[in-house]
């Protein structure tokens, strides 16, 4: 599968799993209506469908998907939360897009 399947692959269950929690997250505690928690739940369900799609196995899928999760979930609050990322926040989100790129593209034997 080509390195710009797999982001694509790993943005969209980015944006499931994150957008499903964050419509979770404000139905309970900005009491938003019920259906944001439903839409939330249904937005999980395909984010774990969607990362079935991935060519690897669930251990380095499941691994890199958590510093995806990292730095989407920055990306996520800056864009939708009114949150201001640090210098701290971004070194750390560069350290992990190291790490991921070399649990999941590394050349094994």
């Amino acid at each position: 599968m080509s390195f710009v399947k797999v982001i694509i692959i790993f943005v969209l269950a980015g944006i499931f799993e994150i957008g499903g929690g964050y419509l979770i997250w404000i139905w309970l505690k900005q009491d938003k209506p019920f259906w944001y928690g439903l839409l939330g739940g249904v937005a999980l369900v395909l984010y774990g469908i969607v990362a079935t799609f991935q060519p690897n196995d669930f251990a380095r899928t499941y691994a890199a998907y958590g510093g995806v999760f990292i730095i989407m979930s920055l990306i996520w609050a800056y864009k939708f939360d009114n949150f201001k990322p640090d210098r701290f926040d971004i070194i750390g989100a560069i350290i992990v897009f190291v790490g991921i790129s070399i649990i999941f593209f590394a050349k094994r034997q």
